[in-house]
């Protein structure tokens, strides 16, 4: 049995409302680095976990994914939620270990490695100048989130999925339906039922495009997926579902988050901006700094497949870890003056996309899909200004701000 060093503190991570109180969530996260990198979170309502809070230690659990699986408990969510997952049979990319997760994400790669995202870009770099030129014609003033930023990197991957753009907006639903399932007013329900109807409508639209591209086969990646076979066999209609769900979802809400919390990082740090605006090569640096910053993926969990130790803290098999990379993006052996939003910070190990065998599958996308739209937009920005207070999602999975109201001005 693992002797569990408990602290309050670690209790932020079952708090959906903590991830939306930057302050109170971070001060805690500093406590526990400092005071108890790896504790032990037992909260109502949930199946008990460790939390681990150093940069390093994530590392060491990514990196021995042997010991450390995905499976069966791969994201936290309530005891209700774990039961429910273990009987729905959802299988993305995140809930898979070796060798079936190597043979599934191959399926895909090929269309994120940089030769694909170079085809790309004409039409990401369109997308911005699109959106940038719509705040310009909306007069000064819009809520980022909700009229630029979710739409932007939605346009892109629903593009290269190849969805028609009547369907975007359905789309976008969906997706702010199911990671904002904590959040009262993006929550489609307050019942477990209700919140999973967003789910089930997803599978839905996927299997009746899976139908259309087996039909007739396309030039795209939904047609890749649903034409797909795994040891010569094609992916069953689960399996099928889950890879559209991943990408889908996974593409658009982290980049929104980035780009929204990027700016308004820009906007609460005006010497930043400045720099940028003369330094326009400081870009590349300045968008890993905006991840690294927002760190849209709060956490993912791995389990225990024999007894082990994280920092000299026993770890019985069988029991579940919480990878916290805000965290681990905030930890003072690694990163210099970490709370400090620096455009030139270099080096820059973040761990926002994860490390090891699940580094995530869209990295060079949401990069080239940040950079696109902070090229377009900060040649063109004179001035910018918080028009309202930022409100962020409460979540304990996936999220940032879900309003921004910025007040600007822009040449055309």
């Amino acid at each position: 049995m693992s002797v569990r060093v408990a602290d309050e503190a670690g209790k932020v991570f079952a708090d959906p409302t903590a991830y939306a109180d930057e302050k109170r969530l971070h001060a805690a996260m500093t406590h526990l680095r400092a005071n108890a990198p790896v504790s032990w979170v037992d909260v109502e309502g949930y199946n008990p976990f460790w939390a681990i809070t150093k940069h390093a230690d994530i590392m060491a659990i990514e990196r021995d994914n042997e010991v450390f699986t995905n499976s069966p408990r791969p994201v936290l969510t309530t005891a209700e939620g774990d039961a429910q997952h273990a009987t729905m049979g959802v299988s993305t990319l995140i809930h898979m270990d070796d060798p079936q997760h190597r043979k599934v994400r191959a399926i895909g790669a090929d269309w994120f490695r940089p030769k694909a995202m170079r085809a790309l870009k004409v039409r990401v770099d369109e997308l911005a100048k699109t959106f940038v030129d719509q705040m310009y014609d909306r007069g000064g003033e819009c809520d980022f989130v909700q009229e630029v930023a979710v739409n932007f990197p939605l346009y892109v991957i629903m593009s290269l999925l190849g969805i028609p753009e009547s369907d975007f907006g359905r789309m976008l639903t969906y997706t702010q339906e199911l990671f904002g399932s904590d959040d009262a007013e993006l929550q489609r329900g307050t019942t477990m039922e209700e919140r999973g109807l967003a789910l089930f409508d997803m599978f839905t639209y996927f299997n009746e495009l899976t139908a259309a591209r087996r039909a007739n086969p396309t030039e795209d990646l939904a047609s890749a997926i649903a034409n797909a076979r795994i040891d010569g066999e094609p992916l069953s209609d689960i399996d099928t579902v889950s890879y559209y769900l991943i990408v889908a979802t996974a593409g658009h809400d982290t980049t929104s988050a980035t780009i929204s919390g990027g700016l308004q990082a820009l906007i609460e740090n005006p010497d930043q901006l400045a720099r940028l605006q003369q330094n326009p090569d400081l870009l590349p640096l300045a968008v890993e700094e905006m991840i690294r910053w927002v760190t849209p993926v709060k956490e993912f969990m791995r389990t225990a497949q024999r007894d082990t130790e994280v920092r000299g803290v026993p770890i019985a098999a069988g029991e579940s870890v919480l990878l916290s990379y805000p965290s681990g993006n905030r930890d003072e052996e690694i990163f210099t003056d970490p709370f400090t939003f620096d455009v030139g910070r270099d080096p820059n190990k973040h761990v926002a996309f994860g490390y090891g065998v699940h580094f995530c599958l869209g990295a060079a996308l949401a990069r080239m899909e940040i950079n696109s739209f902070f090229s377009e937009l900060l040649p063109r920005l004179t001035s910018v200004e918080l028009a309202g207070k930022p409100e962020h999602i409460a979540t304990i999975f996936v999220g940032g701000l879900k309003h921004l109201p910025i007040r600007y001005q822009l040449t055309r």
